[in-house]
């Protein structure tokens, strides 16, 4: 090896990493394991040991460091004779800061910066077909790792060991609790996912809701899901995008949606919710956002996971928010809440690991492990976390205080939900 080692030896200062070259030869970066307090939480840096596979994993590791480990992986070019995927993510993640010291990585993440809003690019009919990149791979894929309420985003936990289905559950009343619905209101759920909270909001608060998700196969198992849950008459799902929707709803929220629209559509997202809710509305927007400042998506994840997709700093948010004349009424943060999500969807996708494969392929089974391992430890001890905001157009939307969020949560409780 010839380009790596410069950049590894700056780069791993805790924990061992060991690279088996195609000749055999061994190279040895790091004092050894080691245990570090990062973001509050003590972390162990961790012994791996990687085996290339072929000539080309250096130079393109050195190049592009995120998207090649992640494509060596997935094509089975780099294996581990020690350790895991989610050891050696650990292992880069720990000491990330020393490898963005590097020039040429400094370089490229300004490049990256400043095409962040090409990529971002999400007009009508580009946005769907984006969108439909992750969510219109088979409902059964999803079905074998996600909770019975097939909910595919950040559950609500009140400790780590609650759960996941418990923490879904608490995850929709919390939602609900903050919204006030009361029976017969409108409800628009803009990206309404396989339709649980959808669902929930009708058998719950009695509302009626009108779901809107672009992609087809998605939106076809939520009204399968809801006419199972007896809420048919209560539940409409649309396929169509946000900015294609006329009329007026009482609430509108939006779960993991917004991390689809792209930087340069914020303003069109906000002034959307702004018109689609009646004088005394209330909309409550859950996203993932990032806790510095703005940034870009990472190589891999803009590829593979979720083109066009970015998770914003809160300057982008109340930047654009602020323009639309609604009124930011509550901004709630959960640090910890999706890296608990995360792992347990980590756990369950590796208890069916085989038969993903038998479904989907080797390659796809790897890429989707190095997908929720990366974002389990970005959650955890990254600069990644999830925003709930309430808006509304006046200031008197919502009550002043908190507290009627415990108080509605507590009556939805008691009533079985």
């Amino acid at each position: 090896m010839l380009l790596l080692p410069r950049l590894l030896k700056r780069f791993v200062r805790h924990g061992r990493l060991t690279v088996i070259t195609p000749d055999g030869k061994k190279h040895v970066f790091g004092s050894g394991p080691a245990e570090l307090l990062f973001a509050g939480v003590t972390k162990t840096a961790p012994s791996v040991t990687v085996r290339f596979h072929d000539n080309r994993v250096e130079r393109e590791l050195f190049l592009n460091p995120e998207l090649a480990l992640a494509e060596g992986y997935m094509d089975g070019r780099i294996d581990f004779e020690e350790g895991t995927i989610h050891d050696l993510l650990t292992l880069f993640w720990l000491q990330r800061r020393e490898m963005r010291k590097d020039p040429l990585q400094q370089a490229i993440r300004k490049v990256r910066f400043k095409i962040r809003r090409w990529r971002m690019h999400n007009p009508l009919g580009v946005a769907g077909k984006k969108v439909k990149h992750h969510y219109d791979i088979p409902t059964d894929f999803y079905r074998l790792w996600l909770d019975e309420t097939m909910t595919y985003s950040c559950a609500y936990w009140h400790s780590p060991d609650v759960g996941l289905e418990n923490a879904q559950k608490a995850k929709l009343r919390h939602l609900a609790a903050k919204l006030r619905i009361e029976p017969g209101m409108s409800v628009l759920d803009i990206g309404s996912g396989w339709g649980e909270l959808a669902i929930y909001l009708a058998k719950a608060c009695g509302a009626k809701v009108t779901g809107l998700n672009v992609s087809p196969d998605q939106m076809a198992a939520a009204q399968k899901r809801a006419e199972a849950a007896g809420v048919a008459d209560a539940v409409t799902f649309i396929n169509k995008d946000y900015r294609e929707l006329g009329g007026t709803f009482d609430r509108a929220v939006s779960v993991g949606m917004m991390e689809h629209v792209g930087v340069a559509h914020y303003g069109e997202y906000f002034g959307r919710i702004r018109d689609l809710l009646t004088p005394d509305g209330i909309a409550l927007v859950h996203c993932i956002g990032r806790v510095g400042p703005p940034g870009f998506t990472g190589p891999f994840f803009d590829k593979y996971i979720f083109p066009g997709g970015y998770a914003p700093a809160l300057s982008e948010v109340f930047a654009a928010q602020e323009q639309t004349g609604l009124w930011a009424s509550d901004c709630e943060f959960w640090r910890r809440h999706y890296h608990w999500t995360l792992e347990a969807w980590r756990e369950r996708f590796m208890a069916k690991r085989e038969e993903v494969v038998g479904m989907m392929g080797e390659r796809f089974a790897r890429m989707w492990e190095f997908y929720l391992c990366a974002c389990s430890i970005s959650f955890d001890i990254g600069g990644d976390m999830v925003f709930q905001l309430l808006l509304g157009p006046h200031k008197s939307a919502v009550p002043v205080i908190r507290d009627y969020i415990a108080d509605d949560k507590k009556a939805l409780e008691a009533r079985g939900f």
